[in-house]
């Protein structure tokens, strides 16, 4: 992964505190941003290869869903 970083740490604050953190320090923020960004990265690049299986230039909300499942297999559908 790069340096530079997509995510921004006010939305990672805004996650937190929607989950109910009351204060959040900024390496916590820091940390999950660096955790929200591989995460997102391997579900992107297991997308990717999902399409092209497909015969599909474009990646679609099917194949992220269908990437997450594989990348995260112990994760929970909203």
């Amino acid at each position: 992964m790069t340096n530079k970083k997509i995510l921004s740490l006010s939305a990672m604050e805004k996650i937190m505190k929607k989950a109910g953190a009351y204060r959040v320090s900024d390496p916590a923020k820091e940390a999950l941003r660096d955790v929200l960004e591989e995460i997102g990265e391997k579900i992107s690049k297991e997308a990717d290869i999902i399409s092209r299986q497909a015969r599909r230039s474009t990646i679609k909300a099917e194949d992220i869903k269908k990437a997450s499942r594989k990348a995260l297999p112990a994760s929970e559908e909203p």
